[in-house]
């Protein structure tokens, strides 16, 4: 790519640069207490392992390195999760500047990912594992495309890193290499880009990145993938058929979700001219159709031999993260004008950038005149702060992962365990006093929860001691709202 035509599109890096910085800003304005991912980083971060549980370990291990310099903090999770959403918007911007000569669709294409609402708002929301899938799957689509219209040896590195990425930041990753494979083994004019020594170096190189958890894999093979087997084969005791029409059911909402509106965004802005751009085509706009039929066909085998019932909107964003250039590929090929649609996409853009910021704010803020609380409301940061005032732990005992990871955030020197991940269990022999807390349900037991009992015995052998309470206030709360917390001493000096 020329200098110049660098220069066509540095003003779209620039605008997402400031727009991931407001975000970082708003994220720690909004409240100091972490989300399902953000504590599940914060908590594992505790250890370095080749495999995790049913996720795939890159973002983990992104963020121990990361915490290791940084330290344990909302501000290097957040900045972690948008410095790799702005290099994947950066990627995707590249991508677009090779097969596209307008430089309007150029920024269409790179800005319209911000239409996608599993993208602009969900991954902002609470998404990590998610966003390393984007991050890697950028990578891959910049170093394929490269490499079918400028081969080089460092396109098919950059491919094979974004293939080794991608494979351990989710396993449903591999349905896009497998597509873009057999989408450019079905042109003739690209055939020869596959049959080069150059793709055994790329394969060679994505094993190598993969090779540490794949040891791991061979051996946990059950535990990595019962949770999202589970989850996508969760039709109860229904027949096949029934089944099977719930799978195709559930890929075609995800997909309505997922691109709904994408659509209405590019109708709006191209108007009468989007229809028959959508019967026009390229090499380019050929080449991914192919690759979403063939990534469509493997979640159809999924759903038609794996026995997959329920298909969630963000599994496809290996796929369809590349609608947005797909369209504009399309309305090139139409040679449609773009000065006005490019006026009429920078407001709807404006408007984007401005309310999913506000909306993630507003969502949590607004509880104070709302009285509804989100995991962000939960004081834990202020309930940690109370405890500590009775005694200092020397080690903590959590009744889930979220509560493990928010106590860790704020006592990064003191090993947090969680009754639900036994895969970290270090000696707590000496370590006294031992804290226990729990999240305390409305209307439950005030006492010890069964689990964190049974621990107890198993591994100290030890008996329940007495339970407490603390109520502390919701962030954001309404009047005197306030949030249950049970906790124990074990051993508690004095």
């Amino acid at each position: 790519m020329t200098e110049s035509k660098l220069r066509d599109i540095r003003w779209i890096f620039v605008l997402l640069a400031a727009y991931f910085a407001l975000q970082v800003g708003v994220r720690l304005a909004t409240s100091h207490s972490l989300d399902l991912d953000e504590a599940e980083q914060a908590f594992r971060s505790q250890w370095l392992a080749a495999g995790y549980g049913p996720q795939p370990p890159f973002y983990n291990w992104l963020q121990y390195t990361v915490f290791q310099f940084a330290g344990v903090s909302l501000t290097a999770l957040s900045i972690v999760k948008n410095l790799l959403l702005f290099i994947s918007y950066l990627l995707y911007g590249l991508t677009a500047r090779l097969v596209l000569r307008d430089k309007a669709l150029v920024a269409i294409a790179t800005l319209g990912l911000l239409t996608i609402p599993q993208m602009a708002f969900e991954m902002q929301r609470d998404l990590t594992h998610t966003v390393a899938v984007f991050f890697s799957a950028s990578i891959f689509f910049y170093g394929f495309i490269r490499s079918l219209k400028q081969p080089s040896l460092a396109s098919y590195l950059i491919a094979a890193i974004g293939i080794g990425f991608g494979l351990l930041a989710k396993y449903n990753f591999a349905i896009l290499p497998a597509a873009a494979l057999i989408a450019a083994l079905a042109d003739a004019r690209l055939r020869p880009r596959i049959f080069d020594w150059r793709l055994v170096l790329t394969a060679a190189v994505a094993l190598v990145i993969t090779l540490p958890h794949l040891f791991w894999l061979k051996d946990n093979l059950d535990f990595a993938t019962a949770r999202t087997l589970e989850k996508m084969t969760a039709s109860g005791d229904a027949s096949y058929l029934t089944q099977v029409a719930m799978g195709v059911s559930s890929l075609a909402l995800a997909t309505i979700s997922f691109a709904g509106v994408t659509v209405a965004v590019f109708a709006l802005v191209f108007g009468k001219n989007l229809r028959p751009a959508l019967g026009s085509g390229s090499e380019w706009t050929r080449l991914l159709e192919r690759m979403m039929l063939v990534f469509l066909a493997g979640i159809l085998l999924l759903i038609v031999f794996g026995g997959a019932a329920g298909i969630k909107d963000r599994w496809l964003v290996p796929m369809l993260f590349i609608l947005p250039l797909y369209f504009c590929l399309k309305i090139e090929a139409a040679g449609v004008t773009t000065d006005r649609a490019f006026r009429r996409f920078i407001p709807i853009l404006a408007v984007i950038m401005i309310s999913v910021p506000a909306a993630l704010y507003g969502s949590v803020a607004t509880a104070r005149f709302t009285g509804h609380y989100e995991r962000l409301n939960r004081p834990y940061a202020g309930m940690l702060e109370t405890l500590r005032r009775q005694a200092e732990p020397a080690a903590i005992l959590a009744g889930d992962s979220l509560l493990a990871g928010n106590l860790r955030q704020d006592i990064p020197s003191v090993p947090v365990l969680s009754v639900d991940y036994p895969g970290f269990n270090p000696d707590l022999s000496g370590r006294r006093p031992l804290l226990l807390v729990w999240l305390l349900p409305k209307g439950g037991s005030e006492a010890l929860p069964p689990d964190m009992a049974q621990w107890l015995q198993t591994n100290l052998g030890m008996s329940a001691p007495q339970a407490s309470v603390i109520v502390v206030p919701y962030v954001y709360g309404r009047g005197d709202d306030s949030y249950r917390f049970g906790y124990a001493w074990v051993n508690q000096p004095g």
